[in-house]
């Protein structure tokens, strides 16, 4: 009796469950169909539906029809696929992760790909697309494998996202700085890398549509083991499931269908990361969704949907003369930055992954010999910076310099030069004081301003003055920049402080508001100067090239303002980095030392990005070997780390202007190449 009882209380929910399901299904469909139709009557052209559709009868004007068919359709059809394939790739990727935030764009997926194709253009070699795809899928899976080895599968959200972050950066700092080396040959890849949709013709769809379709089948093929591992490994390996092995098939065919979208229509940003997050409250209410051979197709029509929605609103707010020129990518972007801030504010901290402190004390003596030697490596390099570059002088050429004796030719290099080693000393002091008081002050081994948003908000801040009022003196740049990364900095630390600043949930702010602040200033370039790509990545890759003097005063008053507050308040930096509860049994409070502290780590920050442009990694990698090297007392580690800052932007910036000399490399993509290393093997440090 018990169990006929049970038997009609469950199977109407189980048919309500389908009918749900089923009528979601058909819901995004039908939003997907109205988005397409709309999408094909936007443009530049005055083609509306009634010549759409004449034109897909075969009765239109021969131009009406030849913007339908080349442009409009391809379009549409693009956008379909390219969502659909993120989506499903994002949806398997946080399946076998058991991670919500694993994505393609999280894992550096997009970034590989990004960066296979660029040194394809920079070797000259000419492809079909079908074999570009191919090469942007190696580098689509190499970068999935490092980070999902660094960071664990199964891993809490912080770690992969930081392992994902830093590797992205990494590598789109190299593939930036093919971009500068050679303009010529990789012409038009940085627009291309912000993702469009736009199409000419429908061969590149054509094309990708099989990739991407096996990439699909593959994954409903293993759909089956992938619920299993649903259960945890262990339940998972009593039903005979290859753990190992379906994990590796599933990022092998989640990769494919991200090579097949990037190649198809450059790195479109977040629709990986949003789509499964829409579809997951559905799935609690409607279980067939949970199953990953229905879940699959759900979430790519969801994908499928923000793409298309993304370019039917850009285009919809946007002037359509100038909604040509802005990648799709770049709504998408800002879309699920936003999507990642609210993830963030809701997630769990339940681990803990900055890299681990020396608990020794060293002596007086260790640290005096520290800063003795950092103190002659800083001089020796400032010297170095100096007389060498793509024309070498010598230390006699310095001194007369200085006493007004020198030549035309050595007094151009110099006036050029000196400058531009200063900032570079100061840009990189500043950053490593900023990194240091931000760490003390969230008790959080990896805040940063760069990975915290404050460098982006400062970089965006700036750029837009620059753009909007091109001959902007070194205060007013300053300025901007300042207020930029105040903006951000109230955001990332306001939105933190709920909870005592909790490591995932400053961390995943930050890196919301990061990628929210790199996607304005890709929006500013493209609507200001599209055709100087150039321009911005010089800014934005931490060049020190045409820097004077006065661009430097901002910066050296900030940190002389922020070394003075450092070592006045050293006790309370201890203090405050210890616990909650220890400042305030000393009658410390709290709020306004914190406030007081980041105020001055914004001003340290902003001032740097506009004397030097965004140097990544240098306030992270800075405070932790200072700490490493002379302990835990901030009367220690503030000198010994704004030593060591202003050695790696120097030497950065060194080697950026004499490796390839007469060409350049910014000081912020070197120390990108320097720092990403270091801060993946804090990652794998601590993993182990």
């Amino acid at each position: 009796m018990a169990v006929t009882a049970t038997i009609p209380a469950t199977r109407p929910h189980a048919a309500g469950s389908r009918t749900g399901a089923a009528a979601v299904t058909a819901a995004l469909v039908l939003l997907v169909a109205a988005l397409a139709v709309v999408d094909i009557t936007q443009g530049t052209a005055a083609v509306g539906p009634a010549e759409v559709w004449k034109a897909l009868t075969g009765r239109a004007a021969s131009g009406d029809a030849s913007v339908v068919v080349a442009s409009r359709l391809p379009r549409m059809t693009a956008g379909l696929l390219v969502g659909v394939a993120l989506g499903i790739a994002g949806a398997a990727l946080q399946a076998v992760s058991r991670n919500v935030l694993a994505a393609p764009d999280t894992l550096a997926v997009n970034a590989g790909s990004y960066l296979a194709l660029g040194v394809l253009m920079v070797t000259g070699t000419s492809l079909p697309l079908l074999a570009s795809s191919g090469v942007a899928f190696a580098g689509a899976l190499a970068a999935a494998a490092v980070v999902l080895t660094l960071s664990g599968l199964g891993a809490g959200t912080v770690r992969l996202v930081l392992a994902g972050s830093a590797l992205t950066l990494g590598l789109t700092s190299v593939t930036e700085g093919l971009i500068l080396l050679f303009p010529q040959r990789t012409n038009g890849l940085y627009q291309w890398s912000q993702g469009s949709i736009s199409q000419n013709g429908f061969d590149g769809v054509l094309q990708m549509a099989p990739v991407a379709v096996a990439g699909a089948a593959g994954l409903l093929l293993v759909a089956r083991r992938v619920d299993a591992l649903a259960l945890g490994d262990d339940a998972a390996r009593g039903l005979g499931v290859p753990v190992r092995g379906t994990r590796i098939t599933v990022v092998v065919f989640a990769s494919l269908l991200s090579a097949a979208a990037v190649t198809l229509a450059g790195p479109i940003g977040f629709v990986g990361l949003c789509a499964p997050a829409l579809v997951r409250p559905l799935a609690r209410r409607f279980r067939p969704l949970v199953r990953t051979r229905t879940g699959l197709p759900v979430m790519g029509l969801t994908g499928a949907g923000l793409v298309l929605g993304a370019d039917v609103l850009l285009r919809a707010v946007v002037p359509a003369q100038t909604a040509v020129a802005v990648p799709t990518g770049v709504v998408t972007s800002l879309v699920g930055a936003v999507f990642l801030v609210v993830m963030a504010l809701r997630a769990q901290d339940s681990e803990g992954v900055g890299a681990p402190d020396r608990m020794r004390i060293p002596g007086r003596a260790a640290f005096l010999v520290t800063v003795t030697l950092l103190v002659a490596t800083l001089v020796g390099l400032t010297v170095a910076g100096v007389l060498l570059g793509d024309t070498k002088l010598l230390l006699g050429d310095v001194a007369n310099w200085t006493q007004g004796r020198a030549g035309q030719a050595v007094s151009f290099v110099l006036d050029t030069r000196v400058p531009r080693v200063l900032a570079a000393l100061l840009a990189g002091a500043a950053l490593a004081l900023s990194g240091t008081l931000v760490q003390a002050v969230t008790r959080n081994p990896l805040a940063e301003p760069g990975i915290l948003g404050v460098s982006g908000g400062a970089a965006l801040g700036a750029v837009l003055l620059v753009t909007t009022v091109p001959v902007a003196g070194a205060w007013s740049v300053a300025a901007a920049a300042f207020a930029g990364a105040a903006v951000t900095a109230v955001l990332v630390f306001g939105l933190a402080a709920r909870g005592g600043f909790r490591q995932t949930r400053l961390v995943l702010v930050g890196v919301g508001v990061s990628a929210a602040a790199t996607a304005l200033i890709s929006l500013l370039i493209v609507l200001t100067d599209p055709f100087n790509a150039t321009k911005a990545l010089t800014w934005l890759s931490g060049s020190t090239y045409g820097r004077t003097v006065p661009d430097t005063l901002p910066v050296a008053a900030a940190l002389v303002l922020g070394l003075a507050v450092a070592v006045a308040r050293r006790i309370e930096l201890d203090l405050l980095s210890v616990d909650d509860d220890t400042p305030a049994l000393l009658g410390l409070r709290r709020g306004p030392a914190r406030l007081g502290f980041l105020v001055t780590s914004v001003l340290l920050t902003a001032t740097a990005v506009a004397a030097a442009g965004t140097i990544g990694f240098v306030g992270l990698v800075a405070p932790h070997a200072a700490r490493a090297l002379v302990g835990r007392r901030h009367v220690r580690v503030v000198p010994v780390a704004v030593l060591l800052g202003a050695s790696l932007v120097c030497a950065a910036d060194l080697l950026g202007r004499t490796v390839i000399a007469p060409a350049q490399i910014g000081a912020g993509l070197m120390t990108a190449v320097i720092g990403t290393p270091y801060f993946l093997h804090l990652l794998l440090r601590t993993r182990r």
